[in-house]
């Protein structure tokens, strides 16, 4: 047998029970909009110039154009069509950019934790630096927003083998480090069961874009050419659908222009989507498929 994270057992998507979403509808639809903060004079962060020694000014500055601009555009930009949003929000932004944070606060989005900033990875700490890092970014986010946060995102998506077993202990409800399914799927943990949320790994802009040099047009092509089929898809099973976008990325203005037509999209076929968060689409799935030693 090959080595595995022994985490959750093979099941075929459509061998499932049969289920709906509310409304009866058979796709949700969230959308993720990371909110980030790096270090200056950090190596870690994505590079938007390869060919230059990294890290630098060049690079640091492109990543907090989403803080000052981009972040706000996009704010204005889901209000215009009044889409609620899940902010994978690196903490240190409550002390570098509060004022962006507050104003998803007024917006009513969930917040779900995605450590401290992007400038650390879980994935090479030992355990007990890791523990502490999700406990700073659970108590700040407790601290702002009234309420820990019930879902976790790993800065950079890079997880530790622990990080389910620390986040299970902490509390946490769900996570969207586990991109293998488009329905939640039940982990195991040493502390616990703990829900997989499906996150996008392809309609996502960091690799789409930053990555494989995708274009504007062609990243907005993907999301309505995936929502189409999974629109198709879901006549046979529920299924969810996230798509994740990035303040400094999809938030300068020529990507805005595209995403538009996204957005519009999505619009023509409210009749069969549930507009939903991260963690809304986990707690309803966890009210009918409760955790397994839960019955």
């Amino acid at each position: 047998m090959l080595p595995s994270p022994g985490r959750f057992p093979y099941s075929p998507i459509v061998d499932r029970p049969d289920f709906t979403w509310p409304g009866g509808k058979r796709l949700a639809v969230y959308v993720a909009l990371c909110v980030e903060h790096f270090a200056y004079g950090s190596g870690l962060g994505l590079p938007y110039s390869p060919g230059l020694q990294h890290p630098n000014t060049y690079n640091w500055a492109w990543r907090e154009y989403g803080n000052r601009v981009g972040g706000w555009r996009l704010i204005e930009l889901f209000d215009e069509y009044r889409l609620p949003l899940s902010v994978l929000l690196n903490t240190e932004c409550y002390a570098h950019c509060p004022e962006l944070v507050a104003a998803h606060r007024r917006r009513g989005d969930e917040i779900v934790a995605h450590g401290r900033t992007n400038s650390e990875h879980q994935n090479g700490m030992d355990i007990d630096a890791e523990r502490r890092l999700i406990a700073e970014a659970t108590q700040a986010i407790a601290s702002h927003e009234g309420a820990a946060p019930s879902g976790w995102m790993s800065p950079g998506a890079h997880p530790s083998a622990s990080t389910e077993d620390l986040l299970a202990e902490a509390g946490y409800a769900y996570t969207m480090d586990w991109p293998m399914d488009d329905q939640p799927v039940w982990l195991k943990t040493k502390g616990g069961p703990l829900l997989a949320m499906p996150y996008p790994h392809e309609v996502n802009d960091v690799p789409m874009v930053v990555l494989h040099d995708g274009t504007a047009q062609a990243f907005a092509d993907m999301a309505i050419d995936n929502l189409d089929e999974m629109l198709v898809q879901s006549e046979q099973q529920a299924l969810v659908y996230g798509m994740t976008i990035h303040t400094f990325i999809v938030g300068q203005p020529f990507r805005i222009r595209q995403f538009r037509r996204v957005l519009d999209h999505l619009n023509k076929h409210q009749d069969r989507i549930w507009f939903t968060t991260a963690g809304a689409c986990a707690r309803h799935y966890a009210s009918l498929f409760p955790a397994p030693q839960a019955g």
